[in-house]
């Protein structure tokens, strides 16, 4: 299976340089600018005590002119529209193409650009971030993959895809619902987001002060009661173990959303909370936590778009 990954960021390039290390037919599609850096350094993934390199095969969107079997799209949700005109020559009749973005949102333009019969639901867990030299920190040993049919189906597809995606140092799954895996990941990004956002620190930093350790239950239970709304309720399972990670004290978890606005980087922020706090308000739900959150991003992209003028 000829396998296409959109972008060699944190999570594609992670998951891409893995496959292709256990012998996969691996493909990335990067920006020119992205593609220097990787043909100079390769592709390196640090962090653990330990460091990969690889020589990825690299493509560029003028290059792309064929289709291919299993397209992985992980790009940044802000990146998505040129993507999708970027990948467009890779998407064939029989192409699968499973998208790891955070949100929902992505799923709406995917579909519209390329059909719903061609496109999976995927929710990946990894805790990564691109350092300031193009490589890839893994901060845990967590790192998942789980891909499914939209409407939830057991297919020969799905079972294709997870056999193509297995035995590659990861563990890889078919989830049965998941879209409402796909929110349930969205209400816990969205939770530590919006929790670390307001701290301005690690979940160890703000359950160290007091009142901290009321923040995360907080904006949980806001979190919750729109997934709810919108007709996919959190599992006890996933309030109790959400519960737990915002609230161990000592630790060092944080969120990329608030990790990339202290470091005066660009945010996900509409994808991720402008999104969710606009479907709150679509049902009537009270969201001040996550409002406040919302609007400080804001406040921090206006002020990154001023900089640029």
């Amino acid at each position: 299976m000829r396998i296409l990954i959109v972008g060699a960021g944190a999570t594609g390039g992670y998951f891409g340089a893995q496959l292709a290390r256990a012998g996969r037919d691996v493909t990335f599609l990067v920006r020119p600018k992205r593609a220097d850096l990787l043909r100079e350094r390769g592709l390196r993934i640090i962090g653990l005590g330990r460091e990969q390199i690889l020589e990825p095969r690299l493509i560029t969107a003028p290059d792309l002119a064929e289709p291919y079997d299993l397209i992985l799209f992980s790009v940044k949700a802000t990146g998505l529209d040129h993507a999708l005109d970027d990948v467009a020559p890779a998407v064939g009749p029989s192409t699968v193409i499973v998208p790891f973005l955070n949100g929902m949102a992505h799923m709406d333009a995917l579909n519209r650009r390329f059909g719903a019969q061609r496109v999976f639901g995927g929710v990946v867990i990894l805790v990564t971030t691109v350092n300031a030299e193009g490589d890839i920190v893994q901060f845990t040993p967590l790192s998942s993959m789980a891909v499914g049919e939209q409407d939830g189906s057991a297919t020969d597809r799905l079972a294709a895809v997870v056999a193509a995606v297995s035995g590659a140092g990861f563990e890889a799954s078919a989830a049965g619902d998941i879209i409402a895996s796909m929110w349930h990941k969205w209400a816990f990004i969205s939770t530590v987001g919006a929790m670390t956002t307001l701290g301005r620190g690690t979940v160890g930093e703000i359950t160290a002060v007091p009142g901290g350790a009321q923040l995360g239950p907080a904006v949980l239970a806001e979190a919750a009661a729109v997934t709810a709304a919108c007709g996919v309720p959190l599992p006890q399972t996933t309030l109790d173990s959400t519960t737990a990670t915002v609230t161990r004290r000592g630790s060092d978890f944080g969120s990329s959303m608030s990790r990339d606005a202290m470091d005066g980087l660009p945010t996900e922020v509409e994808h991720i909370l402008g999104d969710f706090t606009a479907r709150a308000r679509a049902h009537g739900v009270a969201t001040p936590l996550l409002d406040l959150a919302t609007l400080q991003l804001r406040v921090h992209e206006r002020r990154l778009s001023s900089a640029v003028r």
